[in-house]
């Protein structure tokens, strides 16, 4: 429905919460298909930041309501500046960690 009258923008507000690998990856092709023929910009809310990498081409990362960073996806994965996107990606499971213990990130967001 929210694509039905093309617009140029598309929010898209966690939309593969809770959804299992297989289901995910679909409607991230759907998104991506959808955003190449209708020529439509999109914002894309996600704590995932594998989701934000398959998609984006530029990644703000918010810590306690703001944007602390904010990159292309490459440099952002690459290069990450600031120390809560370094901990977001050292706290993120992955194959290449498969054994390791995760690295927690410590402290609570003031506001």
């Amino acid at each position: 429905m929210s694509v039905a009258l093309n617009p140029k923008l598309l929010i898209a507000d966690e939309p593969t919460t809770a959804l299992d690998v297989t289901v995910q990856a679909q409607v991230l092709d759907l998104i991506k298909k959808l955003q190449s023929d209708a020529g439509m910009g999109l914002i894309l809310t996600t704590h995932d930041l594998s989701v934000a990498q398959q998609v984006a081409d530029r990644i703000a990362v918010m810590y306690a309501g703001r944007i602390v960073e904010q990159a292309r996806t490459d440099d952002l994965f690459n290069n990450p500046s600031h120390p809560y996107t370094r901990g977001l990606l050292r706290s993120t499971p992955s194959a290449a960690k498969l054994g390791e213990d995760l690295t927690p990130i410590l402290g609570s967001p003031r506001i």
